[in-house]
C-alpha cells in the first residue's frame, strides 16, 4: 500500500511556502470561512421572537453559555483533538474518512456495503450545504445595509444576487490570485470580531458568568422544549466544523489546530461574548446583535468587511463542492464531467462547469425563494448535522479497527460525541418543515443518483464479464496466427484487463488488422488520495509488442494519458511518439432491459446518465485526433 505523510500532501495545495506560518494563514483565509461568519447570524437566530423566549439576563447567559460549550465539545474537542486524528494519508472528510474505514471490511460484505452508503450519504448532505452557505453568508452581511442606511434596504437582494452570480462566474478564471488574499483578509475579520467583542465586553463584564457550564444546563432545564428547539439555531455557531476535518489535506492538521487555538476560537468566543454583553445593555439589540454591537461610523466599514468574509466563505464550500465531485468520480459515485485545473501550482484548484452551474442555479433560486437570513436559517444545520452524526460513527469504527483503541475508551467517547451530535440532530429536525426539507430534498437527490450511477455500473461491468473473453489467452491465440500488423501504436483504454476490450474485437472485425505494438491502458483508482510517481505503473509483457499497463490514481487526483505515456516513457523505456499511436475507445450505449438488476425506470436515468457524462477522451485528456472511438450497445 503506497503512503504519503500530511506534509507531502499539503505540498500538493501549497507549493510556494512551504512554513507553518504560511500554512496557518492559508488555513485562516480557507478553512475557517465557514464557522468565522457564522456571528452574523447565530445568536439574531438564538433570540428569534417564534422560539417564544422571554428575554432575560438570565437566558443571555444560558445561550451564551450554551454557544461556548457547543463550540468546546464539537468544534476543539471532538474535530480539532480527535477526528482529525483519522486522516487518510494526510486527508480528511467523510469520503476519505469512508475510504479508510472500508479498509477494515471483507470487501463486498453487508458491513462493507452500509459503511460505504454512510459514507456517500454524508456526502451528498455536503451538497445542500454548498448551497445554503453562499445564500446565507453574503445574505446576512449585506442585511447590514438595514442598520446602517435603511434607505437601501430594498436593494439588499438584488445587492446578494450581484455578489453572488460574480462570485460563481469568476469560478472558471481559478481562484489563484485571489486565494493569496484569503487569508489576511481574513486574519483582519478574526481580529476585528475580536476587537468588538473586547469593546462591549467591556460594557458589562458580568456575561463571563456565562462560562460556567450551569447557566447552559439551568437554561435547558427550566425553559425545557423551547430550549430545546433554540439548540437547533445554537448550532449554527458549529455549521463550518466539518469543513476543518474536509479541508486538513490541503494544509495539514498542525496548521488548522495553531490556527483555531491561537486565532479563530479566542476571536469567535469574544465575539459571542460581545454580542451577549450588548444585549444585557441593550436588549432591543436581539433585532441584529451583531450590526448593533458595532459603533455607529465603523457600520458600513463592516459591512464592505463582512461581505468580503462571506464572499470567502462561500468560496471556500464552492471549492470544496468541486473537490468533492472529483473524489466522487474518481471513486465511480458520478458520470465522468469536464475538470479544468486553474492552477499549475496548486492541484487542489479545480473547476467543474456543470457543477458550478447548477450551484448557481440552485443559490439564486434559494436567495429568491427564502428572502431573509432568519428564513435560511430555519433552513440551514439538518445537512451538516447528518453529517457529523456519520463522521462520529465513522470515526469510531475507525479508532476500534484501525487504531485499535480499548473498546470501553472507543465506547465512551463514541457515545458521548454522538449523544451531543444527535441532540443537535434532533432539534433541527424541527426545522424541516420551514426550510430544513430543501437541503434534506437536495442531499437525499444527490445520493439517489449517486447509488443508481453505481448500481448501474456494477451491473455494466458484470454483463460485459458474461460476455468477455479471457484477454491472455486470446492475445496468445491471436499471436499464433496474426492477422496482418501495421506500423504504430494503439492504446486501448479498458476498465478490465481480464477481459478482451471490445474495441479491439471491433477493430479486428472492421479493419483486420493489428498494430506493431499493442497497450491495454488501464486506470485503477485507489482507497488512497495520492500515489507517487514511482509506484504509479505496472506493465506486464504479453508477448509479441503486446503489453499490459496499469495506472494507480488517488481518488483525489485526476487521470492524464499524456502523464502516463511520459512517466511510462521515463520509468519503463516505452517510447510513444503521439502521431504514431492511436487510442480505441469503446463508447457503450447502455440499452435498459427486463434483465435482473435494478427497475427499468432507474436503468433509463442510468443510460441516461451515462448518454450525458463527459466523453473518455475528453475526461482522460487525449488529443481529439489521435482517438478512435468504436460503438457497442450493452443490455442491462
Amino acid at each position: 500500500m503506497t503512503t504519503q505523510s500530511a506534509t507531502t500532501t499539503t505540498s500538493h495545495y501549497f507549493v510556494e511556502n512551504p512554513s507553518t506560518r504560511a500554512l496557518v494563514i492559508g488555513a485562516i483565509g480557507v478553512v475557517f470561512g465557514d464557522i468565522g461568519t457564522s456571528p452574523l447570524y447565530a445568536l439574531k437566530e438564538c433570540f428569534s421572537k417564534e422560539h417564544g423566549i422571554p428575554f432575560s439576563p438570565d437566558a443571555v447567559l444560558g445561550i451564551i453559555s450554551l454557544l461556548f460549550w457547543a463550540m468546546i465539545i464539537v468544534v476543539s474537542i471532538k474535530y480539532v483533538v480527535f477526528v482529525m486524528r483519522a486522516d487518510n494519508n494526510g486527508e480528511g472528510g467523510v469520503l476519505a474518512l469512508m475510504a479508510l474505514v472500508l479498509r477494515t471490511a471483507a470487501p463486498r460484505s453487508r458491513w462493507a456495503k452500509v459503511l460505504m452508503m454512510l459514507g456517500i450519504f454524508g456526502a451528498c448532505m455536503f451538497y445542500g450545504d454548498a448551497v445554503i452557505t453562499p445564500a446565507i453568508s453574503v445574505l446576512s452581511a449585506v442585511e447590514g445595509l438595514e442598520i446602517a442606511a435603511p434607505q437601501l434596504s430594498r436593494f439588499v437582494i438584488p445587492i446578494t444576487l450581484v455578489i453572488l452570480i460574480a462570485l460563481f462566474l469568476i469560478q472558471r478564471s481559478g481562484t489563484s490570485a485571489v486565494g493569496k488574499l484569503f487569508g489576511p483578509v481574513m486574519v483582519v475579520w478574526f481580529v476585528t470580531l475580536g476587537l468588538l467583542g473586547v469593546y462591549n465586553l467591556m460594557q458589562a463584564p458580568e456575561i463571563l458568568k456565562a462560562f460556567n457550564p450551569y447557566y447552559g444546563i439551568s437554561f435547558l432545564i427550566e425553559h425545557a422544549l423551547q430550549a430545546f428547539i433554540v439548540l437547533g439555531s445554537v448550532f449554527l455557531v458549529l455549521t463550518g466544523a466539518e469543513a476543518l476535518y474536509v479541508d486538513m489535506g490541503h494544509f495539514g492538521a498542525r496548521p488548522i489546530r495553531y490556527g483555531w487555538f491561537v486565532l479563530v476560537m479566542p476571536c469567535l468566543m469574544l465575539n459571542y461574548f460581545g454580542q451577549g454583553a450588548m444585549l444585557l445593555t441593550n436588549p432591543a439589540g436581539a433585532e441584529n446583535p451583531f450590526y448593533l454591537m458595532v459603533p455607529e461610523p465603523l457600520l458600513i466599514p463592516m459591512v464592505l468587511l463582512a461581505t468580503c468574509a462571506t464572499v470567502i466563505a462561500s468560496q471556500a464550500v464552492i471549492s470544496g463542492a468541486f473537490s468533492l465531485t472529483s473524489q466522487a468520480i474518481q471513486l465511480g459515485f458520478v458520470p465522468r464531467m469536464r475538470v479544468r485545473y486553474t492552477s499549475a501550482a496548486e492541484i487542489g484548484q479545480i473547476y467543474l462547469p456543470v457543477i458550478n452551474w447548477i450551484l448557481l442555479v440552485l443559490v439564486v433560486a434559494v436567495v429568491i425563494s427564502f428572502k431573509k437570513s432568519e428564513n435560511l436559517a430555519a433552513a440551514y444545520g439538518i445537512a451538516v448535522t447528518t453529517t457529523m452524526v456519520i463522521t462520529t460513527f465513522l470515526a469510531a469504527v475507525v479508532m476500534r479497527n484501525v487504531w485499535k483503541w480499548n473498546p470501553a475508551l472507543v465506547t465512551l467517547l463514541g457515545l458521548s460525541f454522538l449523544l451531543v451530535d444527535l441532540a443537535f440532530f434532533a432539534a433541527n429536525l424541527l426545522k424541516v418543515a420551514e426550510g430544513g426539507w430543501f437541503p434534506l430534498l437536495l442531499g437525499s437527490s444527490a445520493f439517489f443518483l449517486l447509488m443508481t450511477w453505481y448500481s448501474g455500473r456494477k451491473l455494466l461491468r458484470a454483463r460485459s464479464l458474461e460476455d468477455g473473453i479471457p484477454l491472455e489467452p486470446f492475445i496468445a491465440g491471436l499471436l499464433a496466427h496474426p492477422p496482418h500488423r501495421v506500423e504504430g501504436t494503439a492504446v486501448f483504454l479498458t476498465g478490465n484487463t481480464e477481459s478482451v476490450p471490445v474495441s479491439l474485437l471491433h477493430n479486428l472485425k472492421h479493419n483486420r488488422v493489428l498494430h506493431e505494438r499493442v497497450v491495454f491502458l488501464s486506470f485503477v483508482t485507489r482507497d488512497i488520495p495520492y500515489v507517487d510517481d514511482e509506484q504509479r505503473l505496472s506493465c506486464k509483457d504479453l508477448g509479441g509488442g503486446v503489453f499490459i499497463l496499469k495506472s494507480d490514481y488517488g481518488f483525489k487526483e485526476t487521470p492524464d494519458v499524456h502523464k502516463v505515456l511520459d512517466l511510462a516513457q521515463r520509468k519503463l523505456g516505452m517510447h510513444f511518439e503521439l502521431m504514431e499511436t492511436s487510442f480505441f475507445i469503446a463508447r457503450e450505449s447502455v440499452i435498459p432491459s427486463k434483465l435482473p438488476g435494478m427497475s427499468m425506470w432507474r436503468e433509463s436515468l442510468f443510460a441516461w446518465m451515462h448518454q450525458n457524462g463527459a466523453k473518455p477522451s475528453d475526461f482522460f485528456q487525449i488529443p481529439a485526433n489521435r482517438v478512435v472511438e468504436l460503438g457497442t450497445k450493452v443490455e442491462i
